[in-house]
């Protein structure tokens, strides 16, 4: 049995986590070029929510490992949508691992990312986030290394402040992952964590059909916006 620890709020389901998430980001509503990515799929249904609040466009943001050679378990760094890429020297020197391999490596990855991110946005351009407020989501986060990777690598498309914002996380996560954005939202800490999905009560699989739609529905509100803005 697992016991909860008191006072944690057990969200519904995503968007309720979502619609949590954007009332403590409503300081955000009315500051200019704020642009919301989420890590597909888990993340697409919470960012939704916050997008939709602001009033602020979304786009996925697809992060993936580079494994060693041999092992592709084993992480030695990760690429991110818009082709920021982090490499751990210390892992790299200890293996003695070849630059020509890691670029091998990162090169199959990248067209990985491009084919997951045409099957999510379509023939849509994506968002750029250079000189922008970018808050980065996700559904919740364990250990955090895939955010810390993707984080690591979006800075490399110089926005103005990375926002990272989860419903919740560990807080060791929280504390590792506040050294490296501008602002961390997080609305629960439990102790001990275990797994995302334990803070949910309904925690479904998202497929692919699901994020596509959202991602159109949320750029069909933003055009929406930019023809009322045009008066």
């Amino acid at each position: 049995m697992i016991r909860f620890p008191q006072g944690t709020r057990i969200f519904a389901d995503r968007k309720a986590a979502g619609r949590a998430l954007a009332q403590a980001l409503a300081h955000l509503r009315e500051v200019p070029d704020v642009v919301v990515l989420a890590l597909p799929r888990g993340g697409v249904p919470v960012a939704y929510e916050i997008a939709e609040r602001l009033g602020a466009p979304l786009d996925v943001y697809v992060v993936r490992k580079l494994g060693v050679p041999g092992q592709p378990e084993y992480a030695m760094g990760a690429i991110a949508s818009g082709g920021g890429r982090v490499v751990n020297e210390e892992v790299v020197d200890a293996l003695g691992i070849d630059p020509a391999a890691i670029d091998a490596i990162a090169e199959k990855e990248s067209r990985e990312i491009l084919r997951r991110e045409q099957a999510y946005r379509g023939n849509r351009t994506p968002l750029d986030v250079a000189g922008k407020t970018v808050i980065v989501v996700d559904d919740g986060m364990a250990t955090g290394s895939t955010m810390l990777a993707g984080v690591r690598a979006l800075r490399q498309l110089h926005p103005a402040r990375i926002i990272l914002a989860v419903p919740h996380a560990p807080p060791d996560t929280c504390a590792t992952l506040s050294r490296e954005v501008d602002e961390l939202v997080c609305l629960e800490m439990p102790e001990p964590y275990l797994a995302v999905g334990r803070w949910y009560g309904e925690f479904p699989q998202i497929e692919d059909a699901e994020v596509t739609d959202l991602l159109e529905r949320a750029r069909d509100a933003e055009l929406r916006r930019a023809s009322a803005a045009r008066g």
